[in-house]
């Protein structure tokens, strides 16, 4: 079997470079735990606070792209531009007007955006195999949860939105913070003693 000199190259460099900011990761994992854990003690809160977030998020981005469009209102598709300008100003405000209900919307949101996570952490974790870090399996392990909440979640639905997306979400956060404290504890331990 050839060594390829350059895969060899890149396989020290992505390890010299989590030893050196295993501290940046261990800090990331520890916040994200936290933050995780306080969705999970209070599912409903953090489900209405992301249902509102959400619809903040798409009141101002609508009220931008009102302001803008009217601006460029001579250049072509204005008044398709228009158009999504209001419907992010109407969904915004359904959203914020009753959050419960978008919750349900949002769950699905949720379950899609838990599918990608999955896999992406999934692929992230062999391409960490691939480069020899340590604690991949960890990273494989949350990419799997998040598949598995997902699924969960197209299971229940309507019924599980109203816990659903504080509970998903707060169990993502610690898998995804345990892992990366796992990461982080496995690169700290490679690191030169004078980390």
């Amino acid at each position: 079997m050839a060594i390829d000199p350059a895969g060899v190259k890149m396989n020290a460099l992505a390890a010299g470079s989590l030893r050196a900011h295993w501290k940046f990761f261990m800090w990331e994992g520890v916040v994200l735990l936290i933050l995780g854990l306080a969705a999970i003690i209070l599912p409903q809160v953090a489900s209405i606070a992301i249902a509102i977030l959400v619809g903040w998020l798409l009141l101002m981005s609508g009220i931008v792209g009102l302001l803008s469009s009217f601006a460029a209102r001579h250049a072509p598709g204005f008044g398709w531009s228009l158009l999504s300008a209001v419907a992010g100003i109407v969904a915004g405000v359904v959203l914020l007007s009753s959050p419960l209900s978008g919750v349900v919307t949002l769950t699905l949101v949720l379950s899609a955006f838990l599918c990608v996570e999955g896999v992406v952490s999934i692929f992230y974790s062999l391409e960490h195999r691939r480069e020899l870090t340590g604690r991949w399996a960890m990273l494989l392990f949350s990419g799997l949860v998040d598949l598995l909440l997902a699924a969960l979640i197209f299971a229940g639905l309507p019924a599980s939105a109203g816990w659903a997306i504080g509970v998903l979400v707060g169990i993502n956060l610690v898998m995804g913070g345990t892992a990366l404290i796992a990461v982080a504890l496995h690169a700290r331990a490679k690191a030169p003693s004078s980390v």
